[in-house]
This record gives structure tokens, C-alpha cells and sequence, in this order.
């Protein structure tokens, strides 16, 4: 079944609050992938790319030049970027954790890049083997050298709401941490809700610092999880506020490592679903998409978590 054939809801425009068009940051080859317990081989990978792509993802992010022995889904990165067949107006960003991943990146020839940092101590120490601040003289190299490169760079941001060994995490604390991030350089602040515990006031909370400590919403993005169903209120919320970027994962792939009930991250399909049903553009063919989730889900072995996709594909 297509969307077409159920009806695609009326478009009603989503009102002054909401922006006319969104970018769908596409994480689900490189964060949706990278928790499977089995390897996913090489060429399902890049029929992945393909598909997402095809489908009118203008951002795809591949892989990440991660240690295999942290993220062995991962080990086959520069195998992956040399075997894609890049569509023109699609970026292709990768994840680099330190100056030894961007060597790596620099070596592919890619130039779309993106740093994972901590707003907390606990998972700083846990998943950087560092301090909340001294996780600074890690990226340092990295964005200076991005710089003078010419790359473009994102931050990504993670445990903006909620750390499963420190409880709920200050704004104040996660703004603090965002702006280092953003005064090293990078472009783009992506805000991300790990463990999936986040509710629509405390998304509202956190822009308002941001927006009182000067950085506008522009620079910032939102990711969301779905473990406690909220992740299209929080993208919702954080749309009405001003925010124009919004990572998702096709089908939902994902999960968090560090909370056993996560379920993943925000369904591409189900984030599209909504948009349309506001009027708001993204470029995306919903059809497409949903049989690309249909098709990933057969090839991992069970089905996809989102509820779009297995309405439309039921």
C-alpha cells in the first residue's frame, strides 16, 4: 500500500510559528546501523545509500571513522566511501571522534564531517575516556584543522536531557558545553535527547537558553529518541520554536545502548508523514522511502519500529 492509496493527509498549513521547509538529517547508515549485533555486510550498506538517497534525502550520513574494535559495524568505513555512488545535491557527512579519524576522512576525500561530544561528566568519562571540559583537547584538532581544510563541520551534542547515571541534565550545563562546540567552529549544533527521556517543555527550556545566551536557533538541530514516545512532540515543539534541522533515522533504526527500552531514533517516515500533513516542505518521496525500510527491515530480520511504515506497508 502507498501513501497514495490511503489518502496523504490534507495539506493545512502549519501556521506563522512553523517554517515553510525543514532539512531531514538522515541518520540511519551510520547511527541506525551502528548498534546491530550482526555485521551488515558491505553491499546491503551501499544499496541502503542508494535507496536513501533515490528516495530525496539531500543528507545521508554514511559511517564514522571510529576504532573497529568500539564500533565494528563500523570497521568497513573506508571501503564503504570508496564503493558509493554519490548523487549530485546529496551530501554524504561522516562522524570523526578525533584527529586520527580525520586523518582517515581527509584520506577518503571527504570534506562533510561531524564531532561527537558529551553534555555530561559520566558519559564523557564512559564513551570518550574523558572529562566534560577536557573533552575540548580532543576536538581542538580536529575543528582547527577542518578549518583550514575547508570542511564543513557539525557538533554533535549527546544527553541533552536526560544521562542515565546523572538524572536529568541543566540547560544551563548543556548550553555552557553547545557553545564551546559552536566557538571551535563547528557550523551546527545538533541537540541530542540519547537516552529518549526528553518531554516538550524541556525542549522549549533548552532553546530559550540557548536563544538567551545568543546562539540563534539557526545553528541548532534536534534529535530525538523514541523511548518514551515523544519524539515527534519534542520535533514538533522544537519546530514551532524555529529549529529547521531535524535528524531522524529511516524506519526508526537505533536504539541507546545505555537504556535498555530505547526503541531508536525518531522515524524518518514518521517525521515526513507529519510535515506533510503541515504543509511543510523536505524533498522526500514518502513511497520510496517506506519500501527502502520495508526492504532493510528483510535483511536485518525483523520489522521496523515505525508506525508509518507498517501502516503503509501492511
Amino acid at each position: 500500500m502507498s501513501a497514495r492509496d490511503v489518502g496523504l493527509p490534507d495539506h493545512v498549513p502549519a501556521g506563522a510559528d512553523y517554517p515553510d521547509t525543514v532539512t531531514i538529517w538522515e541518520v540511519g547508515a551510520r547511527d541506525g546501523l551502528q548498534n546491530e549485533r550482526e555485521v551488515v555486510p558491505l553491499e546491503v550498506k551501499l544499496e541502503f545509500l542508494d535507496r536513501l538517497a533515490a528516495a530525496g534525502l539531500s543528507i545521508v550520513e554514511t559511517t564514522s571513522f571510529v576504532h573497529p574494535k568500539w564500533v565494528p559495524q563500523l570497521a568497513d568505513a573506508e571501503q564503504l566511501l570508496d564503493g558509493l555512488r554519490r548523487v549530485a545535491g546529496v551530501r554524504y557527512p561522516v562522524l570523526v571522534p578525533n584527529e586520527r579519524g580525520f586523518d582517515r576522512a581527509m584520506a577518503a576525500d571527504v570534506s562533510d564531517l561531524a564531532v561527537f561530544a558529551s553534555a555530561t561528566e559520566t558519559f564523557a568519562q564512559r564513551n570518550l575516556n574523558s572529562g566534560l571540559d577536557d573533552q575540548f583537547e580532543m576536538f581542538e584538532p580536529v575543528t582547527s584543522r577542518a578549518r583550514a581544510a575547508g570542511a564543513r563541520l557539525r557538533g554533535y551534542l549527546s544527553m541533552c536531557f536526560g544521562d542515565p547515571w546523572e538524572g536529568p541534565v541543566p540547560a544551563r550545563q548543556v548550553v555552557r558545553v553547545g557553545k564551546r562546540l559552536l566557538e571551535l567552529g563547528c557550523s551546527q549544533l545538533s541537540l541530542g535527547d540519547t537516552i529518549g527521556v526528553a518531554t516538550p517543555g524541556q525542549v522549549s527550556l533548552l532553546l530559550d537558553e540557548f536563544v538567551t545566551a545568543g546562539v540563534g536557533l539557526d545553528a541548532l538541530a534536534v534529535q530525538f529518541h523514541d523511548t518514551y514516545g515523544q519524539a515527534l512532540a519534542n520535533t514538533l515543539t522544537a519546530l514551532g520554536r524555529g529549529v529547521r534541522t531535524v535528524d531522524s533515522s529511516a524506519g526508526g533504526l537505533g536504539g541507546c545502548p545505555y537504556a535498555e527500552s530505547a526503541t531508536g531514533n525518531l522515524a524518518t517516515e514518521d517525521l515526513v508523514w507529519m510535515l506533510d500533513g503541515m504543509g511543510i516542505e523536505h524533498g522526500v518521496d514518502l513511497d520510496k522511502l517506506v519500501d527502502t525500510s520495508v526492504w532493510m527491515a528483510r535483511q536485518l530480520g525483523r520489522p521496523s519500529p515505525s508506525r508509518v511504515v507498517n501502516a503503509l506497508a501492511g
